[in-house]
């Protein structure tokens, strides 16, 4: 169980937002936190506590530049997500993103689009390709949605069409819609679904809050399953100190 830490930008600002909020006027957007340092400082942070496969996500336009620069602060120790297509993908790996993250860009009009999964493949190659399997609940199923968590898909996340997708890359990483930046504790349903069906690294993020979330995560998952904390942590303006969660998952 490793801690992966994120940096979200959202107007070329590093932010902590409700991710649901996503996709009306930025006045809607509700802000956990807005932090006055770039994002350079948050990776040369996460370098120098030797955390690895941590995520960039761009949350919407204007955030091209901070990318940047936080993977040129931290090459080789970060992954990149939002607005990633086969056209782009290579400029950020680079510039120093260890992987490239899709979602939106091989589920198109609710469907899984092979030609755009194979096309990005082609182009970065499996083993540098992560698939964010962003999901909600429907139907007590849970299902892949795209277009910033608006849109429900027709993937469900379920073994069968786990296992189709680990031919085509390295990792997941699974936002918890319901819960993302929350902090109203983890899904124990999905993260304990996932860690039985999952064969490759994959990441959870929502909802954690507490070392009690941390203890039940690992508890639920066997420690197959890494985690993503960011609202709850007080670099990004929460109660959990950062320090004090990179010791508990390195131990």
């Amino acid at each position: 169980m490793k801690f992966r830490p994120c940096i979200d930008l959202h107007n070329g600002k590093v932010k902590q937002i409700v991710g649901e909020t996503l996709g009306v006027s930025d006045k809607q957007v509700v802000e956990n936190f807005v932090s006055a340092y770039d994002s350079a400082h948050y990776a040369e942070m996460f370098k120098r506590d030797g955390l690895t496969g941590g995520h960039v996500i761009m949350l919407g336009g204007g955030n091209e530049e901070a990318a940047l620069a936080a993977l040129r602060a931290y090459p080789g120790g970060l992954q990149i997500g939002g607005g990633i297509r086969a056209e782009n993908a290579s400029l950020y790996l680079e510039a120093g993103a260890s992987h490239v993250i899709v979602t939106s860009y091989i589920f198109r009009d609710g469907e899984l689009d092979m030609n755009n999964l194979r096309r990005i493949v082609a182009e970065v190659g499996k083993d540098r390709l992560v698939i964010d399997l962003s999901c909600k609940q429907r139907d007590e199923q849970w299902v892949v949605v795209t277009n910033q968590w608006k849109t429900f898909s027709n993937f469900t996340v379920d073994a069968a069409r786990l296992r189709e997708l680990e031919a085509y890359c390295d990792e997941f990483l699974v936002h918890a819609v319901d819960v993302e930046g929350k902090r109203t504790g983890i899904l124990g349903s999905l993260v304990e679904q996932l860690a039985g069906q999952v064969s490759i690294p994959t990441t959870y993020a929502g909802g954690a809050r507490s070392f009690a979330d941390l203890d039940l995560f690992r508890s639920l998952t066997g420690g197959k399953l890494d985690i993503t904390v960011g609202s709850a942590l007080d670099i990004f303006g929460g109660d959990l100190p950062y320090e004090e969660v990179v010791a508990y998952c390195n131990r």
